[in-house]
């Protein structure tokens, strides 16, 4: 066997879950873990170890990857590039911002920023989630919020954007952003935790700066409007997740008899329960489980009556999806 089916990774942090975790994958409820840290080889900010995975077997993935990358990742790949997390909202989140590629270049000593992207696996009515400023803010207008913590004019500045079910959202980094309560998700994004609070008071958190002073952190957020018609782009037409998110990651939604290409990826099993096969794999998966696929795995078969996400870092194969384009077979 080559697929790890991988316990709950579930790390301390500042906000409140609502047991989504505890239901979706059956295991201990902690309100104070509202996050699942998939498959991670990325640890909080300032905090390590803290948010990397272990493997069944008691290694760190990070190390298992780092000493036979070739058999994880495979040819030509030194890292993971993806960091995947189911996400229990039990309150509203923070408006927060995370930085891009080049800003987190200059000043975080990163290749990585923290785009990412959600596809909500179950949400109360009326769920929603806060996306990008409805009209141009100014800098000073930007710096004046977060120094006098003026929560409502911030929110209020923002799109109240309404969320389902199956619902597949990229946030790209820049754009401030609050996940609304009520909200179960999976998350897929770069593999950083970088994290700039516009909002902190009410959360038990000093501020939000990664160390850098707002005067530097707030020059990563992006302050133009964003359109219904912008908005409209970060949801996939005909796939999950529009094109721009394929820079950074992929997320696609299988059914069973879906194959799944050779590669490193994250599956997450969202419903039902069915098979994973393959050449060197045959197990059982079901509603909440979390299956850590490497590349020696080879292609793969979902079969049963069973809907999952397959979740990949950059530079994945995207291109054979249907039944019949898979050019290898698994049994």
């Amino acid at each position: 066997m080559t697929v790890q089916a991988l316990p709950a990774n579930q790390p301390e942090t500042f906000y409140r879950g609502a047991g989504r975790i505890a239901e979706f994958r059956t295991v201990a409820a902690l309100p104070d873990r509202p996050e699942d840290w998939v498959a991670s080889v990325t640890s909080r900010f300032e905090l390590a170890p803290s948010g990397l995975s272990t493997l069944p077997d008691g290694r760190e993935l990070a190390e298992a990857v780092a000493a036979d990358p070739h058999w994880w990742l495979g040819p030509e790949r030194t890292d993971t590039g993806v960091l995947v997390k189911l996400l229990d909202a039990g309150q509203r989140l923070p408006l927060h911002v995370h930085p891009d590629r080049r800003f987190a270049t200059a000043h975080l000593a990163s290749p990585y920023g923290k785009t990412e992207a959600w596809v909500i696996v179950s949400a109360r009515p009326g769920a929603y989630v806060h996306l990008g400023f409805s009209r141009d803010v100014a800098a000073d207008e930007l710096s004046g919020w977060v120094a006098g913590q003026r929560t409502e004019e911030m929110l209020a500045a923002t799109n109240r954007i309404p969320v389902a079910a199956g619902d597949g959202i990229l946030c790209p980094a820049g754009l401030p952003h609050a996940i609304g309560d009520g909200i179960l998700l999976v998350e897929v994004q770069e593999p950083t935790d970088f994290s700039v609070l516009l909002e902190y008071e009410g959360f038990g958190l000093p501020d939000g700066h990664l160390g850098l002073g707002y005067d530097l952190a707030l020059q990563c957020v992006d302050r133009a409007a964003w359109t219904p018609e912008r908005l409209d782009g970060l949801r996939g037409s005909g796939r999950l997740l529009p094109a721009a998110a394929d820079e950074f990651f992929s997320a696609h939604r299988l059914h069973g008899d879906d194959r799944l290409p050779e590669g490193f990826s994250v599956l997450v099993v969202v419903a039902g329960e069915g098979r994973l096969v393959g050449e060197r794999d045959d197990l059982s998966v079901r509603r909440g489980d979390t299956l850590l696929i490497p590349y020696a795995a080879g292609p793969l078969r979902l079969l049963g009556a069973v809907e999952a996400i397959r979740l990949a870092g950059q530079g994945q194969a995207v291109s054979s999806w249907s039944k019949s384009s898979c050019s290898a077979s698994a049994r």
